[in-house]
């Protein structure tokens, strides 16, 4: 069992950024893939980015490509996000989630792990 807890979301301003961080439990952290997904109201969850167990291959929605990054320590069992020029609709409800394949993925499907998640507002 992986256990997932996010934090660092809030209300910014667009242009401003934010780094998200999810802190996960149980062992053999850096064997999971993880990723970071967003649920804005109404909408679908979609991918924003993956990273591989040893974090040398990462995979990024085109929506955030040069403006988000994500990045782990596999030492301190954390993935963060790192988030810049965020956008009125970047607003969402952000999660991280791990999945035992160890390679990148935007699949929601093989990402048995989440977190509760945690909410962006970024205002115009």
């Amino acid at each position: 069992q992986v256990q997932l807890v996010e934090s660092g979301g809030g209300l910014v301003q667009a242009g401003d950024s934010l780094r998200l961080s999810c802190a996960a439990s149980g062992r053999a952290f850096g064997n999971y893939a993880m990723g970071w997904f967003r649920q804005a109201p109404g909408k679908e969850r979609e991918f924003v980015a993956s990273i591989s167990g040893g974090g040398s291959s990462s995979r990024y929605a085109d929506s955030v490509k040069g403006r988000f990054t994500i990045s782990r320590d596999n030492a301190k069992n954390t993935v963060y996000l790192q988030m810049n020029s965020l956008k009125p609709e970047d607003t969402a409800a952000f999660y991280c989630a791990a999945s035992p394949n160890y390679l990148p993925t935007y699949d929601t499907r093989v990402y048995p792990y989440w977190g509760q998640g945690t909410q962006v507002t970024v205002s115009s």
